[in-house]
């Protein structure tokens, strides 16, 4: 490795103006990164560590900061090193793309809509590059396959809107990577991605790396994913780097307290070995003496039997209805009380659709469900509404479930209101009790939803989800947007409340590792069918199904020992799960390996 560093941060400090004066986002940060190096920037929301990459890029005074101190240098191609933080925006603009590379949090927002994706990676070729029109086309067909797209030659005329999220990031990355950049920016660049695409990107990132002695700076608040990817790790916290050390230091003897939290907080697959129940995590600097692992009762609370979802697709010059999707097909579980059922798999398998369709905001074409002996498919509304007191859901998004008018105690007291539960003071002192149980502050009571956090919005909405005292909590990927440590507190706070309240979960997600340590069951769905099923030991210790297998192989692993190579992981593509009007698949056929431990046999397209 060289000694001389592409870029250095030397004292950055960016702030930003607001009504009550200015903020500081990034207080005081110096590292540097060398070329062929991975450097992780890891650190929870507002951190300053997507404030320090944009401005490098020179774009945080887009979005209202102020580079208030602090050297920028970068070393460019022709030898010379510059201050990115004193170079005009014109100059930046010459840098910008071809030298210093970004991949973006968000896809969907870094592509244009309006434009092909061929028009998008040959646009930086042929301004940079100086590449006629058919030389960019070309370049950009090799990097579709470099990035793995499948049928490249056709990508190229399609749009954002008709690629799914893996492939919208590839083609991010695959921009990114056009001008062969000396630096390159990667801010979160596989939260919002399913577990197997995620590893097929990280692997992907790493062989170009290798393969073109780029340096890599990676955002991301997932320990998993450092320990996968680093050479060296930077931890910022409110501002601030509090540790900087190789990737192994970091994660094997990491000395300041907010390292050691983090990583407290992450939990890790295969940790759960040996235990029959699931159990709270053990967060450092909370006593939690006594954890009781939670058994739950014996009585089936829901039954599901045959359940099948649909959705009609419409085409043609009249609108007609010319096929349909298999969202959910031929699916049958019992959750007992007090327990948690998992559902894992991709987007698109129909896990969320399942969890939908079970309190009836999806309409279910056919099946049985089952809640307290009460069969919800033949319930009338009038009886269905009386029906929703004992069933209720969390959503993945707080902020999109929340309404930003009304007050958060309003909110929560809303259920009570619409169904008579409670009125007055009785009400009153209800949502306070609630307040209380999900470990927020009375003074909350009066706030609105943007005065909160992503983890106190979600305590929010689950305190919301309470208020009638349910039998059944549908949580629909209720974690998946937090940090780890918010993650972790929310889990330990639903685990509670099941084991003081004897609340039942149908837990949907994508997380292996937060699943094994929630769930009594788990089932793995794929194109709408469970392929197994069964308690969560014998699924995550001894998982039989192909797809199973190749989902547990995906997850990354907190240890940078146990690194994935690219090889490990080659997924097939899911089939298309629509099919044409009159299409009829077979019924759902299962080999039972005792225990409750049952497996797909009949053929499911793996």
């Amino acid at each position: 490795m060289l000694d001389h560093p592409i870029a250095r941060i030397e004292n950055l400090r960016v702030t930003f103006e607001t009504k009550d004066g200015p903020v500081v986002g990034v207080k005081d940060v110096s590292f540097d990164i060398a070329p062929g190096e991975t450097v992780c920037v890891v650190g929870e929301s507002g951190s300053g560590k997507s404030v320090s990459s944009l401005s490098l890029m020179r774009l945080v005074e887009y979005g209202g900061g102020t580079i208030a101190g602090g050297r920028l240098l970068f070393d460019r191609r022709d030898g010379q090193e510059i201050d990115l933080a004193q170079t005009d925006q014109k100059h930046m603009r010459k840098i910008r793309g071809n030298e210093i590379g970004m991949i973006f949090q968000e896809p969907m927002t870094a592509l244009n809509p309006v434009f092909t994706v061929g028009r998008q990676l040959t646009e930086g070729l042929r301004l940079h590059k100086e590449m006629t029109k058919a030389e960019a086309e070309a370049a950009a067909l090799e990097l579709m396959q470099q990035v793995r797209i499948p049928e490249p030659e056709r990508r190229l005329k399609q749009y954002p809107h008709e690629l799914s999220g893996g492939m919208r990031q590839r083609v991010v990355i695959a921009m990114a990577l056009a001008c062969r950049p000396r630096l390159l920016i990667a801010d979160e660049p596989t939260t919002a991605l399913d577990v197997t695409i995620q590893a097929e990107i990280l692997a992907l990132m790493d062989r170009l790396k290798r393969e073109t002695g780029t340096a890599v700076m990676f955002i991301t608040h997932d320990m998993a994913v450092v320990a996968q990817m680093a050479d060296r790790v930077v931890v910022m916290f409110r501002g601030n780097k509090v540790e900087e050390g190789t990737v192994e230091e970091i994660f094997e003897n990491p000395q300041h307290d907010y390292t050691k939290a983090l990583l407290a907080a992450v939990p890790k697959l295969g940790e759960m070995r040996g235990t029959q129940y699931p159990e709270p995590m053990r967060l450092l600097g909370v006593a939690r003496d006594g954890v009781e692992p939670i058994k739950g009762g014996d009585d089936v609370l829901l039954h599901v039997k045959g359940l099948t979802t649909r959705f009609p697709v419409k085409g043609g010059f009249f609108r007609r209805h010319i096929a349909n999707v298999h969202a959910v097909e031929d699916v049958s579980f019992d959750l007992k009380r007090g327990q948690t059922l998992s559902l894992v798999g991709e987007s698109g398998c129909g896990k969320s659709s399942a969890g939908r369709s079970i309190l009836r905001l999806v309409e279910p074409l056919s099946g049985r469900i089952e809640l307290g002996g009460k069969d919800i498919v033949a319930l009338s509304p009038p009886q269905l509404r009386r029906a929703r007191l004992d069933m209720q859901m969390i959503f993945q998004d707080p902020f999109a479930s929340l309404n930003p008018q009304m007050s958060l105690a309003d909110q929560v007291a809303e259920p009570m209101r619409n169904f008579g539960t409670h009125t007055g003071a009785e009400m009153r002192a209800r949502v306070e009790m609630l307040f209380d149980r999900v470990e927020l502050p009375r003074s909350f009571l009066r706030r609105y939803p943007h005065e909160l956090s992503g983890g106190q919005r979600q305590r929010v909405a689950i305190a919301r989800a309470l208020a009638l005292n349910p039998k059944l909590i549908v949580a629909d990927e209720a974690v998946s947007a937090l940090d780890v440590s918010v993650q972790a507190q929310v889990l330990n706070l639903m685990m509670e409340l099941q084991a003081d309240l004897g609340l039942s979960y149908l837990f949907i997600s994508h997380d292996m590792a937060v699943v094994e340590r929630v769930s009594h069951n788990v089932g793995v769905m794929y194109l709408g069918r469970i392929v197994e099923i069964g308690p969560r030991a014998a699924v995550f210790e001894n998982p039989q199904h192909p797809y199973t297998k190749a989902l547990m192989k995906a997850v990354p692993v907190a240890d940078p020992h146990r690194r994935k190579s690219e090889h490990e992981l080659n997924f097939k593509p899911i089939p298309s799960p629509i099919h044409p009007v009159g299409h009829e698949p077979g019924p759902s056929v299962y080999a039972d390996l005792g225990g409750g431990h049952l497996v797909l046999t009949s053929d499911s397209g793996y």
